[in-house]
């Protein structure tokens, strides 16, 4: 299946690129995303556990199933002040 994966700030920069489609696995969660692009992008590793996932705007859990043609973005953590 294929989705569309919006990335931000250190995402964007430790994957090349703001926006990629891909092709995943049917039935993969939002937590098997994160796993999977880790290791396909190694420089996200160290992030990981710490994005946050929105499916088609709305933030989800690690459990939630993708579905074809979702839009996923990861968002890094942000400090500020």
């Amino acid at each position: 299946m294929k989705i569309r994966l919006l990335l931000f700030a250190s995402c964007r920069d430790a994957v090349g690129g703001k926006e990629l489609d891909l092709e995943v696995i049917e039935g993969l969660s939002a937590g098997g995303l994160r796993e999977e692009l880790a290791l396909r992008y190694p420089r996200l590793k160290p992030l990981k556990e710490k994005l946050l996932v929105a499916v088609n705007a709305e933030y989800v859990g690690g459990e939630t199933v993708l579905k074809d043609g979702d839009e996923v973005a990861l968002i890094p953590p942000v400090s500020g002040g």
